[in-house]
């Protein structure tokens, strides 16, 4: 199969991160691209509704969603990348491993938002990564431009406006949101390695060892805190099966595969639709509509998300 990046969950942020390589889009974009971007937008934002309508605890779905993903991706690395993987510098694989924990961090962090909070709420939140990104970057000595700043402004005017909503419905909905916007940290931290490992190591060998230490990391806090791991009804595991395939594998693999043509900005950007495609997805499938006040302010964090792309993007 075609080389498919990290998640996530968070990998459906990967090409937001600032800076982040692709040429610019054509002056006639092309309608068979613009129609994988969509479905993959479609498959990204099944994925906060399914994680919320999955009876197994959120450490198991985390485990199983990245086992299933190496399972399927593994045979074709050994197939074709078999010599690079031996071939792996100490520093690449380090830095590999450490990008593996803060997937899994992300993970045991955003999962169980999803049912703390509101799918709408959880799902903007956590999108802060290229915030994030930004703010590690600049504390890195990196300046960005002014319309960043703004942007920055902007997007976390919306997660307080945000969070002061969901304070007012409960505190175990507050929490929900802190885990939310944590699990956006690890995923800009998680970003930013695997940027500097694909420097020198092909998506796919990174992804595949990435994958492969977050599943194990998963796995050892299930056990740990006792999640069961097994046992469900086949709904369950078809959940699980579609969550795989949807979010981890099609989404990404297709935002991959466009982004050559269509450019990292009109798909990073297109990609933020994930917020109100769960959202709406919530409100049909599981009747989880948030209060009338979270909508401006989901609207003013993807709205200061778009000018740090685009900004970022241009520069």
């Amino acid at each position: 199969m075609p080389a498919v990046r990290p998640d996530t969950a968070a990998d459906r942020r990967a090409a937001a991160v600032p800076a982040a390589p692709g040429g610019p889009p054509p002056h006639r974009l092309p309608t068979l691209d613009l129609l994988l971007l969509a479905i993959s937008v479609g498959g990204i934002s099944l994925s906060a509704p399914l994680i919320s309508a999955t009876a197994a605890p959120a450490l198991a779905i985390a485990f199983w969603r990245n086992t299933m993903a190496v399972g399927v991706l593994g045979p074709y690395a050994l197939l074709r990348h078999r010599a690079e993987l031996r071939r792996i510098g100490r520093r690449a694989l380090l830095l590999t491993l450490a990008a593996g924990l803060l997937l899994a961090l992300h993970f045991a962090l955003w999962l169980p938002s999803l049912r703390m909070t509101s799918v709408a709420s959880s799902t903007a939140l956590v999108t802060t990564t290229p915030l994030w990104a930004t703010l590690i970057m600049r504390l890195r000595g990196r300046r960005a431009p002014l319309t960043v700043w703004i942007g920055t402004c902007i997007a976390f005017s919306g997660v307080l406006v945000l969070t002061g909503v969901d304070l007012t419905l409960s505190s175990r909905a507050l929490a929900g949101d802190a885990l939310a916007l944590a699990a956006g940290l690890a995923a800009a931290g998680y970003l930013l390695l695997g940027a500097e490992v694909r420097r020198t190591v092909s998506t796919t060998a990174y992804t595949l060892v990435c994958y492969a230490t977050t599943a194990v990391l998963l796995l050892v806090a299930a056990l740990a805190s006792g999640a069961a791991l097994g046992g469900w009804d086949a709904g369950t595991w078809w959940k699980l099966v579609l969550l795989t395939a949807t979010a981890q594998l099609l989404g990404h693999s297709l935002s991959n595969r466009v982004v050559r043509t269509l450019g990292a900005s009109v798909t990073s950007t297109a990609i933020l639709l994930e917020t109100p495609g769960a959202a709406l997805i919530a409100a049909v499938w599981l009747g989880q509509l948030p209060p009338v006040a979270a909508y401006p302010a989901v609207a003013l964090i993807l709205a200061g998300l778009v000018l740090v792309i685009r900004t970022n993007r241009r520069g």
